[in-house]
């Protein structure tokens, strides 16, 4: 994508191309990401599966956090003009490094123990995964749909959208708004491993429910105290960063919500339709209520908040009871 021509070189087709590249760039990360959480998952003991997958999500917000930092140093150092005119180029063009180094790692990865075993004693799905798992795990499909929406709304809401958020509707500088964006993300890596730990040690009904209180809390704190006292930002912000990092839960519920042999397609099918919906739609409709309070990413978290809370108490009595657990029969007894 840095490397795209210009409009003045090929026209429409510049930016319909750049289009292009960005949404297969989501369809690929898309992929990546269920089945990051099942290869982890699976190469863990069962005690240590919240550990693992909230060090993973942690993992993919320092991905965010690289953005922050690159775009916090464009915005400091070139002008507006020079940005338009070529800087933006400059984040793909890192990116595309990244990518290759990823690609050519890949190389050593191995299956995971539990698929080596599915596939030795021929315990693998007899028929279409993703139709085993629409006709028998609907219950886990909704569950892992919900929590892909706290997970993808609350990183769009509090990470992404936020800095243009504080920079039109108080004015705050840009390059203070990235700055105080990217102690927030480095704040919910350490949330997403404590998430993580939290669901090793209390499970999962707890690590949510107190985690979606916090959320609340910090949220609420962060979006009223910024609009009266803007020399608070970088501690408030850095709460609420922290607090986003009840996140990195959420993988540890999916990967035990379906067995081994469907567990990749159910993640993936639940993950990329909630992100799809849910992902695609949070910026219009937050965009939209801000007509009518300027406090509407405010509202819209603690909305989540209360989407966290009640998968919490669902929680506790469904997956804490072990019945979604027990469906995903896994032979490593994940």
């Amino acid at each position: 994508m840095g490397l795209l021509p210009t409009y003045a070189s090929i026209g429409i087709a510049a930016p319909l191309l750049l289009l292009l590249m960005r949404l297969l760039q989501g369809a690929a990360i898309g992929g990546e990401v269920p089945g990051a959480w099942v290869f982890v998952a699976e190469h863990v003991p069962r005690k240590r599966v919240g550990l693992a997958c909230g060090t993973l999500t942690a993992g993919l917000t320092v991905g965010i956090l690289l953005g922050s930092l690159v775009a916090t140093i464009i915005n400091t150092t070139l002008s507006a003009q020079s940005i338009a005119d070529g800087g933006w180029r400059v984040p793909f063009l890192l990116g595309g490094i990244f990518g290759l180094i990823a690609m050519y790692l890949r190389r050593w990865l191995q299956e995971t123990p539990v698929f080596v075993e599915m596939q030795a004693r021929k315990a693998l799905a007899e028929e279409l995964p993703l139709k085993t798992v629409v006709k028998q795990y609907k219950k886990e499909v909704v569950v892992s749909m919900l929590l892909t929406w706290l997970l993808s709304a609350g990183v769009v809401v509090v990470i992404l959208m936020t800095p243009t958020y504080l920079q039109k509707q108080f004015g705050i500088a840009p390059a203070l708004t990235l700055q105080a964006n990217s102690i927030a993300t480095i704040m919910l890596i350490f949330g997403c491993l404590a998430a993580g730990l939290a669901a090793d040690r209390f499970g999962a009904s707890k690590t949510f429910i107190v985690g979606s209180l916090l959320l609340a809390g910090c949220s609420w704190l962060f979006y009223q105290t910024v609009a009266q006292h803007a020399e608070m930002l970088f501690a408030c912000y850095a709460l609420v960063g922290f607090s986003v990092g009840v996140v990195g839960a959420v993988p540890f519920v999916m990967v035990r919500a379906f067995p081994p042999a469907v567990r990749f397609s159910g993640i993936s099918f639940s993950y990329n339709l909630s992100y799809a919906i849910f992902g695609g739609l949070t910026p219009i409709f937050v965009t939209l209520m801000m007509k009518l309070t300027p406090l509407a990413p405010a509202y819209y978290v603690l909305a989540l908040s209360a989407l966290g809370l009640a998968l919490g108490i669902y929680l506790h009595r469904d997956l804490d009871g072990d019945r979604l657990a027990t469906r995903a029969d896994s032979l490593a007894d994940l």
